[in-house]
């Protein structure tokens, strides 16, 4: 799978319907914070604080999607169900991988995995397939609030990569750190944005 630089405005976050444990994100080295804030559906700011960290190599099940990126919460719902049923042990929260941009690629070509987080591959997969995240320097920003404002905080984190003089790659990682079952207000929700980069030649 050849990857695409995702457009900072399309890109949209999934709506879970369930989540796992807390997130399994090792990092080693940190950068140092960019501030911001982003306007969000309702008209309010948030906050928003762009950094950068090491993140370490991460082993995952996942199902493979081809079209447009605002379906994929059913995919994600196959996804926990056939773990579910295999009975996985799964290390940390699902989170998504976008490889292309919706802004160069049609919508019903579109590629993206929605996955689930293991410490190894299991013995026994069923129809998911297994791969590992490579280690990565990434940029990336926690955000607080309902999941499909999540590409508001894109240009911050596109915007802080161009300030270091960085360039950005893929695919965009999205982690959905809380289940939205387990709360009263999506302003509850927290999710972590990924975008690995490399220094500009």
């Amino acid at each position: 799978m050849k990857p695409l630089l995702v457009a900072a405005r399309v890109v949209p976050a999934l709506l879970l319907a369930a989540c796992s444990s807390p997130r399994l994100l090792a990092s080693g080295l940190h950068g140092s914070p960019r501030e911001a804030s982003v306007r969000t559906f309702d008209g309010t700011r948030a906050p928003v604080a762009a950094n950068w960290k090491e993140r370490l190599e991460q082993p995952y099940l996942y199902l493979e999607r081809q079209g447009d990126y605002r379906t994929l919460g059913d995919s994600m719902r196959l996804l926990l169900e056939q773990a579910a049923e295999l009975e996985l042990e799964t290390r940390g929260a699902p989170f998504a991988l976008f490889y292309d941009d919706p802004g160069r690629v049609p919508a019903a070509e579109l590629r993206a995995r929605v996955c689930l987080p293991v410490a190894e591959r299991p013995a026994r997969i069923g129809r998911l397939r297994y791969d590992v995240l490579p280690r990565a320097m990434v940029a990336y920003a926690e955000i607080q609030g309902p999941y499909p404002e999540l590409p508001r905080s894109y240009p911050v984190l596109f915007a802080y990569l161009a300030e270091l003089g960085w360039r950005a790659g893929a695919p965009i990682r999205e982690i959905y750190l809380v289940n939205p079952s387990t709360v009263l207000d999506h302003a509850e929700l927290r999710a972590e944005v990924q975008i690995p980069w490399t220094a500009a030649e």
